[in-house]
């Protein structure tokens, strides 16, 4: 059985709280840090991913809350908000983006 590290203080305590989020994860990035504010001016007339999804009226802090959100009305909400089609566009787009970094 592998051995897992033990957690930080911090770890402990956002996960205590339930605001845990994937960062943690290597393999997965922070919708902050996808959306950044460059991104979001960019392509948007919001400067933070949370401005665009409070416009909406969707609410989604980690990728699982992002992914129970996914779908027409969100692609709608992108069309019309954003310069992109819809999510799977845009979430390319912050991809290529950001690992042009």
């Amino acid at each position: 059985m592998k051995k897992q590290k033990p957690m930080s203080f911090e770890e402990l305590l956002l996960d205590l709280q339930g605001q845990r989020t994937i960062q943690e994860d290597p393999n997965h990035i922070s919708l902050g840090k996808l959306f950044n504010e460059t991104f979001m001016s960019k392509h948007s007339p919001f400067t933070s991913f949370d401005e665009f999804l409070e416009k909406g009226k969707f609410q989604a802090k980690t990728h699982d809350d992002l992914n129970n959100i996914v779908g027409e009305l969100f692609d709608r909400h992108i069309a019309r908000e954003t310069d992109f089609a819809d999510w799977a566009s845009m979430l390319a787009a912050a991809n290529k983006e950001y690992e042009a970094k």
